[in-house]
């Protein structure tokens, strides 16, 4: 392998660590500032807990999981338009009102979707829990 292909590789080894560094840090600012965030999270950390101790099974973990990434993205997603719009309109304004509003509502949607299918999860096995 020749100098130049060596470079190359380092460098594009060291932007792809770079990608991940900058995802982790808008993970944790958002975490950090987002109160919706630290919520999400909390739910999701006792939805973990209560499916390992109701013993859910593996096509239940993997709906659970994907429900998790839909939440925690939306409201990554929601995050960096309110942040957007804040910076391009720093005052009152109705249109990025409407923005903001929108997108709030698409994590509203998925989080209310998410909390639906974790009661079809969750209530049966609730139940036989309780009974037994």
């Amino acid at each position: 392998m020749d100098l130049k292909k060596k470079r190359t590789i380092k460098v594009k080894t060291k932007k792809l660590a770079n990608s991940f560094k900058y995802a982790g840090q808008g993970l944790n600012s958002s975490f950090k500032s987002e109160r919706n965030m630290k919520i999400h999270i909390i739910i999701m950390a006792l939805v973990i807990v209560a499916g390992v101790v109701l013993k859910i099974n593996k096509y239940e973990w993997i709906i659970c999981i994907i429900c998790f990434a839909l939440v925690i993205g939306g409201e990554l997603f929601n995050t960096s338009i309110e942040t957007v719009v804040d910076m391009v309109m720093p005052y009152k304004n109705e249109k990025a009102k409407i923005a903001k509003d929108i997108s709030a509502s698409g994590v509203l949607v998925l989080a209310i979707g998410s909390a639906m299918v974790g009661l079809i999860i969750f209530v049966p096995k609730i139940l036989c829990f309780l009974i037994a």
